[in-house]
């Protein structure tokens, strides 16, 4: 028996030194926003574990899922402009900064109120697949770089949809994408940004596989914001 217990207690140690090991290596494999997405975020305030940039609550609240290993506040330049045109922005924070371990955490900030929700690359799948489940009081989605999967299929929902992509972006998986317009409704809106690439839909610096944007930045946070605004305006409110 002792040696079975010993042995037990070895292997829960190792497979204790295994996570921590893997931890610290997300960790260092993570993107922290730009400067200029810190300075954005000085305009938000912490709510239930997000970062809220406040707009007009009588909106419907944006619920927003950060994209794999990316620092929530990397969002904040685009989701500034957002909150500034009348809708409070909610970046969800995830633990390890990877939202298919917490789908559900909408749930931490859905009010009561009219919601649509949305992501960048792998957080907008899973944002799809929150929104797939809790589709009362859902007025719309958004995929920034994104598609959802058959567990988040949306294509019997009736409200508004967006797809914003770009067209130097050498992260986004251009097969699947194409493949995943079958989970979205036919009057799914598809718009592209000429010259983006897959980390100027965040301000986090350069993203392992992507292509070399060929505007800044800055324009293309710009164009992420007025996209949204739009969509929103025109399709949701």
């Amino acid at each position: 028996m002792k040696k079975i217990r010993k042995w037990l207690l070895g292997g829960l140690l190792a497979l204790l030194l295994i996570i921590i090991i893997g931890v610290i290596v997300l960790k260092q494999q993570a993107y922290t926003p730009s400067t200029a997405a810190t300075t954005a975020a000085k305009t938000s305030i912490m709510v239930s574990s997000t970062t809220k940039f406040q707009g007009n609550d009588a909106n419907p609240q944006i619920i927003f899922y950060p994209g794999a290993l990316v620092d929530p506040k990397s969002y904040s330049i685009w989701a500034h402009q957002v909150a500034q045109a009348g809708y409070s922005v909610y970046i969800v924070h995830f633990p390890l900064d990877l939202a298919v371990l917490r789908v559900n955490a909408a749930n931490k900030v859905r009010t009561k109120q009219n919601y649509v929700i949305g992501g960048h690359s792998l957080g907008g799948t899973m944002a799809s697949r929150y929104a797939h489940q809790h589709q009362k009081g859902l007025k719309g989605a958004f995929f920034l770089a994104s598609y959802p999967e058959a567990k988040g299929s949306l294509r019997h929902t009736k409200v508004p949809v967006l797809s914003l992509t770009a067209t130097r972006d050498g992260v986004l998986n251009q097969a699947h994408y194409q493949q995943a317009k079958r989970f979205l409704p036919q009057e799914t809106k598809y718009v592209q940004i000429s010259g983006g690439n897959h980390a100027g839909f965040g301000s986090y610096g350069h993203q392992k596989g992507d292509h070399d944007a060929t505007i800044t930045v800055k324009k293309q946070q710009r164009l992420v914001a007025h996209r949204l605004i739009t969509w929103l305006n025109n399709r949701v409110r």
